[in-house]
C-alpha cells in the first residue's frame, strides 16, 4: 500500500496548488462555467480523498496488504488489545491524522448547514417583518432602502427573493426582469447549497489559501450561471446594463453585508466587470469537444483515488473467487 499512499499523496498535492491556480487563472472557464462548476467540485472532492486517503493507506500498511483487510486486521487488534510489531509511531500518527481530518471535515460540513440554516430563519423572520410583497411577483419581499439590492433567501417550504425600493427605482422594467431571473436561478439551480460547501471547505482549512481561492471562484462561475438563466428572457445588453447599474449604485460593503448578509461571497468590482464584458462581448462558446473533455477530466479526478483505494482490496477478492 505503499505506492498507493505515495500517489494519493502526489494527487493530493497537485490538487491543492498547482491545479487550482491554473483553473483560476484559465479563460475557457467564463465560456463554460457549468462545465468549469463541476470541475472545482471534482477537485474539492477529489482532494479531500487523497488527502485523507494517503494518511489512512500509510497508517494501513502494518496491519495488511489492501485498504480492507487491513483495517479489518487494525479492528480485531483493537478489539482484542493486541500489537503489531511492525507498526511504529509513525503509522499511528498517520491513522490518528486520517481520522481526525476526515472527522474535522464532516463536522465542519454539518456545523456549517446548521448555522446557515438558523442565520436563514433569522433573517426570513426580520424579511417578513421589514419588507412587503412586490406586486405581480410571487414568493418576492420588497424592502424600503435606497441602497439597490437583490438576493435569494432559500427555505424549507419555500424560497424568497429580496429586493429593496432603491432597486426597483433605479432599473426599468426590463432590466428588474433581468434581476428577477437572475435571482430566481441561484433558487432554481440551487446555488445555495454548492457555496455552501465550499464555505465549509474554506472554514475547514482557515489556513489553506486554495480554499478561499476555490470559494471565491466557484461564487464567479454561479453569477455567470445564473447570469445565463436571465440571458433567455433579456437581451445581455440589458442584463449587462443592469449588473452596472446595481454595482455602481450600491453601499459600500459593510452597508451592503448588512442588508444582505447571506446574499454569498462578496463580488469584487474586476469580477463584476468581466461578468459585464462576457455579456457584451466575451469569448467564444467552448467547444463541445473541450467541454467532454473536462467532464471526463472531473470524474477522473474523482475515479482515480477510489481506485487507488479499493482496487487492491476488489483485486483480492476477484482472485479468491
Amino acid at each position: 500500500m505503499l505506492t498507493a499512499s505515495l500517489l494519493l499523496a502526489a494527487l493530493a498535492i497537485a490538487l491543492a496548488w498547482p491545479v487550482p491556480v491554473v483553473l483560476a487563472r484559465a479563460q475557457w472557464t467564463s465560456t463554460a462555467p457549468a462545465t468549469a462548476l463541476l470541475l472545482w467540485q471534482a477537485i474539492a472532492l477529489a482532494g479531500g480523498l487523497s488527502m485523507i486517503g494517503s494518511l489512512l493507506t500509510f497508517g494501513l500498511i502494518p496491519f495488511g496488504d489492501n485498504l480492507v483487510s487491513a483495517a479489518l486486521n487494525l479492528a480485531t487488534s483493537v478489539f482484542e488489545r493486541s500489537t503489531v510489531p511492525s507498526a511504529d509511531i509513525i503509522h499511528l500518527v498517520a491513522l490518528c491524522g486520517a481520522l481526525l481530518l476526515g472527522v474535522h471535515l464532516v463536522l465542519n460540513l454539518i456545523l456549517t448547514a446548521i448555522v446557515t440554516h438558523q442565520q436563514r430563519r433569522r433573517h426570513r423572520q426580520l424579511v417578513e417583518l421589514l419588507s412587503s410583497p412586490l406586486p405581480d411577483q410571487p414568493n418576492t419581499r420588497l424592502i424600503d432602502h435606497n441602497v439597490p439590492v437583490a438576493y435569494c433567501l432559500p427555505g424549507t417550504h419555500h424560497s424568497v427573493t429580496v429586493f429593496s425600493a432603491g432597486l426597483v427605482r433605479l432599473l426599468n422594467p426590463n432590466e428588474l426582469r433581468a434581476v428577477i431571473e437572475h435571482e430566481k436561478a441561484h433558487l432554481t439551480q440551487r446555488h445555495y447549497v454548492v457555496l455552501m460547501a465550499f464555505d465549509a471547505w474554506r472554514t475547514s482549512l482557515p489556513w489553506f489559501p486554495i480554499a478561499t481561492r476555490a470559494q471565491r471562484q466557484v461564487g464567479m462561475l454561479v453569477e455567470m450561471l445564473a447570469d445565463d438563466q436571465a440571458r433567455r428572457h433579456v437581451e445581455d445588453r440589458t442584463l449587462a446594463t443592469a449588473i452596472a447599474l446595481v454595482s455602481a449604485g450600491a453601499a459600500p460593503e459593510s452597508a451592503a453585508a448588512d442588508l444582505s448578509p447571506l446574499a454569498g461571497p462578496s463580488v469584487s468590482a474586476a469580477q463584476l466587470n468581466a461578468r459585464v464584458q462576457r455579456l457584451l462581448g466575451g469569448h467564444a462558446p467552448l467547444p463541445l469537444a473541450g467541454r467532454v473533455g473536462v467532464v471526463a477530466g472531473a470524474i477522473a479526478l474523482v475515479a482515480v483515488p477510489t481506485v487507488l483505494l479499493l482496487s487492491p482490496a476488489l483485486a483480492t477478492v476477484a482472485a479468491l473467487g
